[in-house]
């Protein structure tokens, strides 16, 4: 992980301190939004020569997209880069046609094409959208940005209420994004691609300056590709409201650490500082203690507002006596005695399985089959038994659907979160169930977004 000693070394002394790293609002008339991927000249690291990003109208972490719950949205989506991309909306509950997956609910937008997506938000919470065609490269790139949905009578206002957009980059000598290390089986059949710089809101270190006594709505977003991230929010005295955009009845605080916030996990954070002292949020995830951001604290002697009454989004309840179960194996990797997958309807041999680096698997089967994984009818509850057969921790994401997390390791789980990805450590289980109410072809896949490539991605349908 880069720090000040090593920029120094590389000749890039002036790191500056960035100030608080706003995200900027997406403009938009009627709901109506237009956001351009293109490629952007970008200094990761004052004093660093620009880095070739991709990002949304020219905005590193991208335009944030914020609308009202229940709102209509229309995005005019244009392609300026050299490859065919699409844009997932993850998180939400979306009509199948719109989710953006290529491949599976629509072909790639073409280079200088434009594609339109228009949905609806059912949920208030914290959500985001990235590239899905190539998203290993182009989502380390930086083709992604924030989708909040306020509730209709917003808890926070817009001081309050903050979204904090982790990435790391991997980055050269020169503190140059390391474009040329992008598909490397090294990569693809280890922990994913793990970059050396982490940045918030595209800005390294920033100052985040509040109030004492004031309460506020943190919003953590992990855009990374593959690094999982790691914070005691309890030295913070954080509780948490939200996790991945489903709110809760009320702020809890954990009793344990740290709390893992995988790649696409959204964690929402209530804070309140009671001293007028900065504190630092400091990433247990790496190797050693990584400071991502500092908080500044105004004085305020005034005594801190009550803390607004939450507003879960109403979910269906999963019927558990009445579910169906499937099973699903995830297997593969370095370190793995996975025998070669089933690949486009072949086995195939070890050999072509590193040449095609399909290295990973699910129930045997690398990347989409012909026919899907299984198959529900609309409204039928499903319970999923996961078993995580390999060295690595993975990501697991679900499209169009929220699931509750039932239990992990056999052990059931006791903050029963509404989540649409999950963490699974090596050699561990996490059961899951939820109502499978939105009828389409969706995707089930790993969020290191190189095991997604690499195999671990599949699809099923509720008909």
């Amino acid at each position: 992980m880069l720090n000040r000693r090593t920029f120094v070394k590389a000749g890039l002394a002036s790191v500056a301190i960035a100030s608080m790293p706003k995200l900027v609002m997406a403009m938009s008339e009627n709901n109506v939004f237009h956001l351009t991927a293109k490629k952007t000249n970008y200094a990761l690291v004052s004093g660093a020569a620009n880095s070739e990003l991709w990002t949304f109208n020219d905005i590193v972490s991208g335009p944030e997209i914020r609308v009202v719950k229940g709102s209509e949205i229309t995005v005019i989506f244009k392609n300026e880069l050299d490859e065919p991309t699409s844009i997932h909306w993850h998180g939400i509950r979306i009509d199948n046609k719109m989710d953006g997956v290529s491949g599976l609910t629509q072909d790639a937008v073409l280079p200088g094409e434009e594609y339109i997506y228009t949905f609806t938000v059912p949920d208030a919470g914290s959500f985001w959208y990235h590239a899905h065609n190539m998203s290993w490269s182009h989502v380390a790139r930086g083709l992604y940005g924030a989708l909040i949905v306020d509730e209709i009578t917003p808890l926070f206002d817009k001081d309050h209420d903050i979204t904090l957009m982790l990435d790391d980059w991997k980055l050269d000598s020169q503190g140059k994004l390391d474009i040329k290390s992008l598909g490397s089986l090294m990569e693809w059949a280890h922990a994913g691609r793990l970059g050396n710089l982490i940045t918030v809101n595209g800005k390294f270190r920033p100052e985040i300056k509040l109030k004492q006594n004031e309460n506020y709505r943190i919003r953590i977003i992990n855009v990374a590709n593959s690094r999982v991230s790691a914070f005691d929010i309890n030295q913070l005295d954080a509780k948490i409201i939200a996790y991945d955009g489903q709110t809760l009845a009320s702020p809890r605080k954990i009793n344990y650490s740290p709390l893992i916030i995988g790649p696409a996990q959204r964690v929402d954070l209530l804070i309140t500082p009671k001293k007028n002292e900065p504190f630092k949020l400091i990433d247990l995830g790496s190797n050693e203690p990584y400071e991502i951001a500092k908080f500044i604290i105004k004085p305020n002697l005034i005594a801190p507002p009550p803390v607004p009454k939450l507003v879960p989004n109403k979910l269906l309840e999963p019927d558990i006596g009445n579910a169906i179960k499937q099973k699903i194996e995830i297997q593969g990797g370095a370190m793995s005695g996975m025998r070669a997958p089933i690949y486009r309807g072949k086995r195939m041999s070890m050999m072509d399985s590193m040449r095609n680096k399909q290295v990973w698997a699910l129930n045997g089967i690398a990347n989409l089959g012909e026919n899907p994984m299984f198959e529900v009818k609309r409204d039928q509850t499903i319970i999923i038994d996961f078993l995580n057969d390999t060295s690595f921790m993975h990501a697991m994401h679900i499209h169009g659907h929220h699931f509750k997390i039932l239990s992990r390791n056999g052990t059931t789980d006791n903050e029963q979160a509404r989540r649409d990805t999950f963490m699974i450590g090596p050699e561990s289980t996490t059961t899951i169930a939820f109502v499978a109410n939105n009828p389409g072809k969706w995707l089930l896949h790993c969020h290191m977004l190189e095991h997604a490539s690499g195999g671990m991605n599949t699809w099923f349908k509720v008909s």
